[in-house]
């Protein structure tokens, strides 16, 4: 084994050649410092929006192939219209559980920066969109929306429907079915509201009849 003399020495070599280095090579403020590695500098690929000559359209960023969807997407054969969202909500189902509290609070983001403009936030269809002159959408709670299944509801988000827009573009297919946990959950709350103060209306006293009229005096 290497002594510790040795290896004292050969370190204090080793000093004294990077302290040579730096009294030889001093900086001067008027000249650039040299580039030992210039490939951290200059990316020797191209960048995504520079010019490339090895495309037709000289450009870098190519169009994807026909047909292909991005990685870890579902392809979804289906088209617009009601029979396809009929088809769509007798064929898909949610992955997701309303018992998934992180797919519910995703849902919750995701319907507070898409789905609120327009809904409102119990989904009344009182949100500030609506209120400013666009068609409102139905309420959550009216039997139409009540009816529709998670499939169809998915086929509306991602496809659009009526006046509502596709958000296909916006929204991924795993934000789509967590922003319908969130309208089921908003479902529930709002249902039970309208039940509590049913129940609470149904046992509150009748009010007392007026008193009659005193006859007028004579």
């Amino acid at each position: 084994m290497m002594g510790r003399k040795a290896v004292n020495l050969i370190l204090l070599v080793a000093l004294c050649g990077i302290a040579a280095v730096g009294w030889t090579v001093q900086s001067d403020p008027s000249k650039p410092n040299d580039v030992f590695l210039p490939n951290m500098v200059e990316s020797v690929p191209y960048d995504a929006f520079a010019e490339n000559p090895n495309y037709a359209d000289g450009k870098t960023l190519q169009q994807p192939p026909d047909g292909a969807i991005p990685r870890g997407a579902v392809r979804l054969h289906y088209s617009t219209g009601t029979e396809e969202a009929k088809r769509a909500g007798q064929e898909l189902r949610n992955p997701f559980l309303l018992t998934d509290t992180e797919a519910v609070r995703r849902g919750s983001v995701i319907y507070s920066r898409y789905c609120g403009v327009c809904h409102g936030g119990t989904g009344k269809g009182d949100g500030p969109v609506a209120m400013r002159g666009f068609p409102p959408p139905p309420a959550f709670t009216d039997a139409k929306s009540l009816a529709m299944t998670d499939g169809e509801l998915f086929h509306m988000l991602t496809y659009g429907g009526e006046n509502m827009p596709s958000y296909a573009t916006q929204v991924s297919q795993e934000d789509r079915w967590k922003a319908i946990l969130f309208v089921h959950i908003i479902q529930q709350k709002e249902l039970a509201a309208a039940a509590a103060a049913a129940a609470a209306a149904a046992q509150a006293p009748a009010p007392l009849p007026s008193p009659a009229a005193a006859p007028p005096a004579q």
